[in-house]
């Protein structure tokens, strides 16, 4: 097993499969024991929450991974990994002569995938390096909003890319629409919503910054920069309900006692999802896509 300071080292084989958080001295991986990402893959509800992810948005991230050209012989990262459904998809794609590396603070989910052209590794975004120009694309979703040092990991998984190679990053924003009442008596803004957005937002997560990720991509020179925003109306036993009360439900301990919401009010909201007129627009997904450019000819080459 590799000591910290050779993170994702390349082997004829690949880059190899490590599930565990010691540093191969039998100590502890600090880089995994303390994370800021509050849905952790431990929690009992993350087995619901990948399920109803994969069933809201993986026909979404499927388009546009398809529309930036994978192909059998491609090479791709998709940063963490979660459930595993798009790591999977992308290996079916790239076949026998591509490679798949999926990567994650906690890959357990991961673990059961065992394919000879994908490959887990426990790594951390926000602090682990990557190898520079190594892939063909890059895909993450829902992962750098949770992190501090978004822009840092976005900026390796840039200079991962081979020139040429696409970044698909999506992300959330729940800053920019509201349930509006006046348009469908039934949408409701739970409370109970309003205090996990709070308790996100003060705990370091960018509630916009899916919007900002099409700026961001721009300035750092990638070429071909598309974006596209979905929202969907989450309602009675829908997928998206589901997700909503996986989230409540595993951040109830944390969001009742820091005071955000109280107990009673809680339990009366996770009960208005199971209300058959509940309905309440989602947070805008935003997909955004970039390439990173190819050098310039010298006039030599021309």
């Amino acid at each position: 097993m590799p000591s910290p300071e050779c993170t994702l080292p390349r082997t004829r084989e690949g880059f190899g499969l490590i599930l565990s958080d010691t540093t191969g001295r039998g100590e502890r991986d600090e880089r995994y024991a303390h994370t800021h990402y509050l849905l952790d893959n431990a929690g009992r509800e993350a087995p619901v929450r990948f399920a109803a992810l994969s069933a809201l948005f993986d026909e979404t991230t499927i388009r546009h991974l398809t529309s930036c050209g994978v192909a059998p012989g491609w090479r791709c990262l998709e940063v963490g990994a979660g459930g595993g459904s798009i790591a999977n998809w992308l290996a079916d794609r790239v076949g026998a002569e591509g490679n798949v590396l999926a990567t994650d603070i906690d890959p357990r989910f991961l673990e059961p995938l065992r394919r000879t052209n994908l490959e887990a590794r426990r790594h951390n975004i926000a602090v682990d390096p990557l190898p520079e120009g190594e892939f063909d694309l890059v895909h993450a979703r829902l992962v750098l909003m949770h992190l501090p040092e978004r822009d840092t990991a976005l900026g390796r998984m840039i200079a991962a890319l081979k020139p040429g190679g696409w970044l698909v990053e999506e992300e959330y924003d729940t800053t920019s629409l509201l349930p509006n009442p006046v348009t469908y008596p039934a949408e409701a803004l739970l409370p109970i919503q309003v205090a996990l957005m709070r308790f996100l937002e003060d705990r370091g997560v960018n509630r916009s910054h899916g919007r900002a990720v099409f700026g961001y991509l721009r300035s750092r020179g990638m070429v071909s920069v598309e974006a596209e925003g979905r929202i969907l109306m989450l309602t009675h036993g829908s997928h998206g309900t589901s997700m909503l009360q996986a989230n409540y439900e595993q951040l109830r301990g944390p969001m009742i006692e820091s005071g955000y919401i109280t107990p009673q009010q809680f339990e009366m909201d996770v009960a208005r999802l199971q209300d058959p007129d509940f309905a309440m627009p989602s947070a805008i997904l935003w997909s955004v896509r970039g390439r990173r450019p190819l050098p310039l000819a010298s006039p030599a080459q021309k």
